[in-house]
This record gives C-alpha cells, sequence and structure tokens, in this order.
C-alpha cells in the first residue's frame, strides 16, 4: 500500500486547510486510516482516526476544529482543519492500519501570520 498525502502549506491563524491522503488500493476493508502529527522538538502524536466502521477519534486538542472522514470510492482520507492555531504546526503524517502499519510520507502545515 502506498499512500499520498497533500493539502499542506502555510495558512494564518484562523483559517482552514484540507489534507487528503490517496492510498493505492482499496481502503474499504482497511481497520483504520489517520493522521499523526509531529511539531518541532515534540513526539510524533496521533491527530485523529477512523474506523472502517466510519468510527472517528481526535485528539483532545483538535476537537471541535478538525473533521476527518473518508471517500472509499476515491481511496482517500481527509483532514478538514478550521480555526488552525500557531501550535497546529508540525508535519502531518497519514497512516493507514491494514494491518499491517503503513505510512505516507509527511505535509507540512504552518500556522503563522
Amino acid at each position: 500500500v502506498q499512500l499520498q498525502a497533500s493539502g499542506g502549506g502555510l495558512v494564518q491563524p484562523g483559517g482552514s486547510v484540507r489534507l487528503s491522503c490517496a492510498a493505492s488500493g482499496s481502503i474499504f476493508s482497511f481497520n483504520s486510516m489517520g493522521w499523526f502529527r509531529q511539531a518541532p522538538g515534540k513526539q510524533r502524536e496521533l491527530v485523529a482516526r477512523i474506523t472502517s466502521g466510519g468510527r472517528t477519534q481526535y485528539a483532545d486538542s483538535v476537537k471541535g476544529r478538525f473533521t476527518i472522514s473518508r471517500d472509499n470510492a476515491k481511496n482517500t482520507v481527509f483532514l478538514q482543519m478550521n480555526s488552525l492555531k500557531p501550535e497546529d504546526t508540525a508535519v502531518y503524517y497519514c497512516y493507514a492500519d491494514v494491518p499491517p502499519l503503513y505510512w505516507g510520507q509527511g505535509t507540512l502545515v504552518t500556522v503563522s501570520s
């Protein structure tokens, strides 16, 4: 399985960005997919995940601001990020827990004025 992440960039505080993670094959049966992030000098942390059944889980720091969704027909998972804060600045990594675990390349999101 190959994962291609896209959508990062520079955004102002309070702004929005949508990340996409496209898989090379069908994601219908994957246990879960989601996003981790790693800020400079910090450990990688789970941001959001979505299971094959559509259940979602979010880090407390992003609840109410971020929304994860999946489009099985497009083999893609999305992370809609709203009300962005400077502390959301990080490299965002998508993953797929088939199993086994696969990682996409990181995409940098910078929240700054």
